[in-house]
């Protein structure tokens, strides 16, 4: 009986060590990164957790004021931004090293050749549709990295609100920041979606791919 090979898959890539590594790596503390923010300005705000603090206490016996509790309600909220703000400089490390891996990697990994690729409209597909489907994918790794540069950027200089520099232009980083988080969410979940749908219909073995690399046997 012929063993005959399944096609492989329009996205299927070969991805060395270094780059799943990363990928994993990214993609862990960038959720965390959004989670912490999620919480942060939903359940764990300020102002929504002072009654509860002063409840809880009245609860024991003890009567403090809303300044008070106010002051004890805001650990839960700077834990959080704390977390937030080690995550951030464990992501512009991987932002970095991102770089120091490209020297490593093969013609067909670096980012350079993707994104000339990109401005070149240099796809793998021969059909119009196809082509235009691998352009939007690609295009997409582009829009990620200039996501995350802006978002590194801007929260280095929140973190470091202290320097003049970045003191005069506080609050202009504060929009940008936020508004790039937001352009992460979309891209994050466009990228969810598109990864699931592939899966399921006409370019399975994506997440494999990231897992094991497609070594060609």
């Amino acid at each position: 009986m012929l063993n005959i090979p399944s096609p492989q898959s329009l996205f299927s890539e070969q991805h060395s060590f270094a780059i799943r590594i990363w990928h994993w790596c990214t993609f862990l503390f960038i959720s965390v990164s959004l989670i912490t923010v999620l919480l942060a300005s939903t359940v764990f705000t300020v102002k929504e957790n002072i009654p509860m603090v002063q409840e809880e206490l009245q609860k024991k016996g003890i009567i403090i004021s809303p300044a008070q509790a106010k002051g004890v309600a805001h650990e839960y909220s700077d834990k959080l931004w704390m977390i937030h703000k080690y995550t951030g400089y464990v992501l512009c490390f991987l932002l970095v090293s991102r770089m120091f891996i490209e020297g490593f990697l093969s013609k067909a990994e670096k980012l350079k050749y993707k994104f000339r690729s990109i401005l070149q409209h240099n796809g793998r597909p021969t059909t119009t549709a196809d082509s235009s489907h691998y352009l939007f994918v690609k295009t997409g790794y582009l829009f990620f990295f200039l996501i995350l540069i802006i978002m590194s950027v801007t929260g280095l200089g929140l973190a470091y609100e202290d320097i003049p520099f970045f003191k005069a232009i506080h609050k202009t980083l504060i929009r940008v920041h936020s508004f790039a988080q937001y352009l992460m969410y979309l891209y994050i979940l466009v990228h969810l979606v598109g990864v699931i749908r592939a899966e399921l219909t006409d370019n399975p073995g994506i997440v494999s791919g990231m897992i094991n690399g497609n070594k060609a046997k």
